[in-house]
């Protein structure tokens, strides 16, 4: 009879142990191995949902500023830790108002639940803030558009992202060290 058990328990077992592993395996693929932060699908599901939930929430946009020089000039490793203290900024910015994310490359996002209630001025000082890297320090720039999802005519994130974006890209006109809200 043990016998008999075990061998019905055996397949069971083993696709536990399976689902487990992709448990795992699909968990880290929503992760950004370099930041931590949510990739592009994992931070969409949480910010879909944050939007439907909050209806003042607000999508913002960040872009590193000149981050193609400070690779070219200091190396990759410089590069991957501004990308790192961005990453580590944005998300202690966001706290428990809302989630962020990293797109790819020297692009994040973030999804707040209501813009009024944060600081968007500290968040831009916070990613200006020159970074301590072996004996120097380099200097952090970056470009923030948002947009705050109650404006839109119609409410869903690709149009608030596409808002943001715009938003952005009128910051990084302004001289690249600011931030942006679109109207």
């Amino acid at each position: 009879m043990d016998l008999q058990l075990a061998a019905s328990v055996a397949p069971l077992l083993g696709w536990v142990v399976h689902g487990g592993i992709l448990g795992r395996r699909l968990a880290s693929a929503r992760r950004d191995p370099l930041t931590g932060l949510h990739t592009r699908s994992g931070w969409t599901a949480r910010a879909d949902r944050l939007i439907r939930r909050h209806p003042r929430a607000a999508i913002l946009l960040v872009d590193l500023d000149r981050f193609k020089d400070l690779n070219d000039t200091h190396g990759h490793a410089a590069g991957d830790a501004a990308l790192i203290a961005t990453a580590d900024r944005l998300r202690a910015w966001c706290g428990r108002n809302g989630t962020a994310g990293r797109l790819g490359g020297d692009e994040f996002v973030a999804v707040v639940r209501d813009l009024a209630v944060v600081d968007l001025h500290r968040l831009t000082v916070a990613l200006h803030e020159p970074l301590p890297y072996e004996d120097r320090s380099l200097a952090l720039a970056a470009s923030i558009g948002s947009c705050s999802v109650a404006e839109l005519p119609v409410r869903t994130l690709p149009d608030a992202l596409a808002a943001a974006d715009a938003a952005m890209y009128v910051a990084k006109g302004r001289g690249r060290r600011g931030s942006r809200t679109s109207r």
